[in-house]
């Protein structure tokens, strides 16, 4: 069964490079066995099995969110309220999290992150990424990445997000290196650090992820969010998918990202919900770097499943074009998941979101207001606003 999808007013094609958007008016999108069949000028589009007319609304690629933290329990909200009156965001907030997610049960669990799932695609995401990293034991890190698993192929095993409560910093380095990765590993395809001032240095970090590499798990980081360890050249050096955070980043880390396959992944939600300066983007983009917008989705410092409201804000406060965001979350976050998404060229998966507005520049234009109408994943409606 074939379907066009007419009367789009706007059609946003990302291409292969940072900030390409080709934008189509007047278009039309055809979809068959949930791949795009065509997408273009309606003048041009195919006859198809059935019509659907969108009434003039714009069609954009289905977001890519690279970066979320979502099993969890509990919530932080005091701890945001204390930021806001000038209590600076530090690592150790994390082990609270820690201590509600270990007392939760699994139903507990896959119901939050399936609620929180829900709203993801209610923001037109469709592919999504999931850490672990609120258990930091072996059983509460293999029950979060169980989880996990039942909802994405992008698992990522974080046990180095900090060192817990009660535990000796060698013996819990020790553990992630070796009982909890092996536990872990059947259910993860990627290894993390929090690799940033309260957290893990740049020594274990290499320690880490060289072990989770010997495991068969492919590297990615978070670094330099709160502070400049000088990590950046390992993570080049390893062939990390990402880079994410990268707030504070140096001359010389600019230059060594720039002639990489390292992604750097922004997530505007984390310093709006800290407080903390803004990297400025405009600044990586004309380095020459691929850049990605994620949502940091988790209770403490980015408690928000809105990839519209993180593009506002990448334009508004760290400088991209309404196109380079959109960009950066579809095509940068599939890129920096290294697997396919946030297109809409011809065999490509039909992931795509209907706006109600007339183009994708809407998204930044009017910040806060629900725009998704529809998100569509490989051609099936997971989203209708009603």
């Amino acid at each position: 069964m074939s379907t066009l999808y007419k009367g789009i007013s706007s059609l946003a094609l990302t291409g292969e490079s940072f900030g390409d958007v080709l934008v189509v008016e007047n278009a039309a999108l055809a979809v068959a066995d949930g791949k795009v069949l065509y997408a273009g000028p309606a003048s041009k589009a195919p006859a198809c099995d059935q019509e659907i007319d969108l009434g003039g609304r714009s069609v954009i690629p289905g977001f890519v969110d690279s970066h979320a933290h979502l099993i969890f329990a509990g919530e932080r909200s005091e701890e945001f309220a204390s930021r806001i009156t000038g209590k600076p965001y530090a690592a150790g907030g994390i082990r609270t999290t820690v201590r509600a997610t270990r007392a939760a049960s699994d139903e507990e669990l896959r119901a939050n992150a399936e609620k929180l799932i829900a709203e993801f695609y209610a923001s037109g995401i469709t592919q999504f990424e999931i850490k672990s990293g609120y258990g930091l034991d072996v059983e509460t890190e293999l029950r979060s990445l169980k989880i996990a698993a039942e909802h994405t192929q992008h698992t990522t095993f974080l046990g180095a997000h900090v060192v817990p409560e009660g535990v000796q910093r060698a013996d819990y380095i020790k553990s992630v290196t070796g009982e909890m990765l092996q536990a872990v590993r059947p259910y993860a395809k990627w290894i993390d650090v929090f690799c940033d001032q309260g957290a893990f240095s740049v020594e274990e970090t290499k320690q880490i992820l060289e072990a989770g590499i010997a495991a068969g798990l492919k590297p990615r980081l978070h670094a330099n969010q709160i502070a400049n360890l000088g990590v950046i050249p390992l993570a080049v050096e390893l062939n990390c998918a990402s880079v994410d955070h990268a707030t504070h980043l140096t001359a010389e880390d600019i230059a060594v990202l720039s002639g990489s396959n390292t992604v750097v992944t922004l997530l505007p939600g984390a310093e709006f919900s800290t407080k903390s300066p803004y990297p400025d983007a405009r600044r990586l983009a004309s380095a020459g770097i691929t850049l990605a917008i994620a949502t940091d989705c988790n209770p403490g410092s980015s408690y928000t499943t809105s990839m519209p409201f993180c593009i506002a804000v990448a334009v508004r406060e760290m400088g991209l074009t309404p196109e380079q965001a959109l960009w950066a979350a579809t095509r940068g976050g599939a890129k920096a998941l290294r697997t396919e998404g946030g297109s809409l060229e011809v065999g490509a998966s039909a992931d795509f979101v209907v706006l109600d507005a007339p183009s994708h520049v809407f998204l930044s234009y009017r910040p806060g207001v629900q725009l998704v109408s529809q998100t569509y994943i490989a051609g099936r409606r997971v989203f209708e606003r009603q």
